[in-house]
């Protein structure tokens, strides 16, 4: 007799980002608190744009929702269903750069994490003054996903934010 542990479940990341911004995907209280630097946010943008594999996230479903916490700095509006038991830094990079929130560091500031994209070489970088300043790059791909941007509108669309 065999008793089922896990099941594996595809999400699209349109799918995943809805979930955590609606609340029912979250963290547990025992997680550590977002320690990727944002050179760690860009290379992982890097190799889903490359079609690398970035590994496997694990959802415990049924948890203990008391002791959990929601992902970025942002109110939700549900209890979580599921916390990230493994992918919390991954998951948290995707849905900062994706939603374009503030991550909450390990001091518990909250930052804003801009990656940059140069269509022309398809290098992604991390946002700075210099980067901001180049034509060929977007300055900051969360505009990219942000439903009011105009994407034909170069400079509103690619300067929202």
């Amino acid at each position: 007799m065999s008793d089922t542990v896990f099941t594996k479940v595809d999400y699209t990341l349109g799918a995943l980002m809805d979930a955590v911004a609606m609340g029912t995907i979250g963290l547990p209280d025992i997680q550590r608190p977002f320690v990727w630097k944002n050179a760690k946010v860009r290379n992982l943008f890097d190799s889903m744009y490359r079609g690398y594999p970035v590994g496997y996230l694990l959802l415990w479903e049924n948890a203990n929702v008391e002791d959990s916490r929601t992902i970025g700095s942002d109110s939700k509006q549900k209890v979580p269903s599921l916390l990230i038991v493994d992918g919390q830094q991954r998951l948290t990079s995707l849905f900062a750069v994706v939603k374009g929130v503030p991550v909450v560091r390990e001091n518990y500031a909250s930052e804003q994490i801009e990656i940059a994209f140069s269509p022309l070489t398809e290098k992604f970088e991390v946002a700075d003054a210099a980067i901001r300043r180049d034509k060929t790059f977007i300055p900051n791909i969360s505009v990219q996903w942000n439903p009011e941007t105009d994407l034909f509108d170069r400079e509103a669309g690619y300067h929202a934010y």
